[in-house]
C-alpha cells in the first residue's frame, strides 16, 4: 500500500513553513527554526488557527472575485 503522507507538491512544504513564520510573527509568537518545545499549547494553537483563518479568507476572497 502506498504511503498516504507523500507530498504531491514538494514546494508546498516550504510555502507552508514561510506562511507559518509569517503568521507567528504577526501574532507576536517567537517561532524559531527547528525545535519549538518551549511554546505553550495556546501559542502553537494560535499559529495553526490563524493560518486556517487566513487561508479561508483567501479562498472566500477569490470566490467573491469570480
Amino acid at each position: 500500500m502506498p504511503s498516504r503522507n507523500r507530498k504531491l507538491v514538494p514546494e508546498a512544504r516550504a510555502a507552508l513553513d514561510r506562511f507559518k513564520y509569517e503568521v507567528a510573527n504577526e501574532i507576536g509568537v517567537n517561532l524559531k527554526q527547528g525545535y519549538n518545545g518551549d511554546l505553550t499549547a495556546r501559542q502553537a494553537g494560535s499559529i495553526g488557527g490563524n493560518m486556517v483563518k487566513k487561508m479561508i479568507q483567501q479562498v472566500e476572497q477569490s470566490m467573491a472575485g469570480k
